[in-house]
């Protein structure tokens, strides 16, 4: 019973990330923990891998809808944040390895109410015209951002995309849909790369045992981002956000009552 649990949250939260462009880790990431009575690194390395494989088919499926010519055209800012998000994922397992389940859990409640915020005042962020910067600048500023975005990714197991999408809309101007299939294309490497370092450090081994379960989140996944990106055009992304938002801040709370009540 618990597996088919599995395969309806994870295809759920699929349908959020293929219709945004995200991994959907921000909303599993509470599920893990709050649901299925993770441990909160242990639902950070799970999460990870769900991800991976949500990540990877919804940028397989918004590449029919959005267009690989259009992606590979903007292939530079890519490369630009990429290049951040790689040191900053392999910076980021550093920290998370080595700071308490308790301080790893405020941080996890304090980085869903701060993107439940990103996302309930999208409209805001997304109205406001590209920063007009020089390209030595865009490059510099891009990067930094991409670092920021890797260190979280790798912390929570999420694959960044609430993160990167802004930055790639502010500092280059581009649609928010593409916006978000570029950030597909960002988080693949960034979230292998965060894997890539807790396998070196032998903590795949925690999760060892939840392999049933891992691979039935994913499969729920892979059809929920099939669904999600084939109503990419049909579904008001105003409504979405703002109803994701109000979803995540009070995913945030019950994450830090359930906390509480085990400690």
């Amino acid at each position: 019973m618990r597996n088919v649990w599995a395969f309806v949250w994870g295809s759920l939260v699929g349908v959020l990330g293929g219709l945004i462009g995200l991994g959907g880790a921000e909303f599993r990431l509470p599920i893990l923990v709050g649901v299925f009575n993770y441990r909160t690194l242990q639902a950070i390395i799970i999460n990870l891998l769900v991800s991976l494989v949500t990540v990877t088919f919804s940028f397989i499926f918004r590449s029919g809808v959005i267009g690989l010519s259009n992606i590979f055209s903007n292939l530079p800012i890519i490369v630009n944040i990429l290049a951040g998000s790689l040191i900053g994922s392999y910076l980021g397992v550093q920290y998370t390895t080595r700071i308490n389940e308790r301080a790893l859990n405020r941080i996890v409640v304090i980085f869903l109410i701060v993107i439940s915020f990103i996302l309930i005042g999208h409209e805001l962020i997304f109205s406001v015209q590209s920063w007009q910067l020089s390209s030595l600048v865009k490059i510099i500023t891009s990067f930094l951002a991409g670092i920021v975005i890797g260190v979280f990714s790798s912390m929570l197991g999420v694959a960044g995309g609430e993160l990167i999408i802004p930055t790639i809309i502010l500092i280059f101007g581009v649609d928010i849909k593409l916006a978000g299939s570029l950030s597909l294309a960002i988080s693949i490497p960034t979230i292998l790369m965060g894997l890539f370092k807790y396998k070196h450090q032998h903590r795949l081994q925690e999760v060892s045992l939840e392999r049933s379960f891992i691979i039935t989140m994913a499969s729920g996944s892979i059809l929920g981002a099939f669904i999600g990106s084939n109503l990419l055009k049909l579904v008001s992304s105003t409504l979405l956000h703002i109803g994701l938002g109000i979803i995540l801040l009070v995913s945030a709370f019950k994450l830090a009552n359930h906390q509480k009540s085990l400690s």
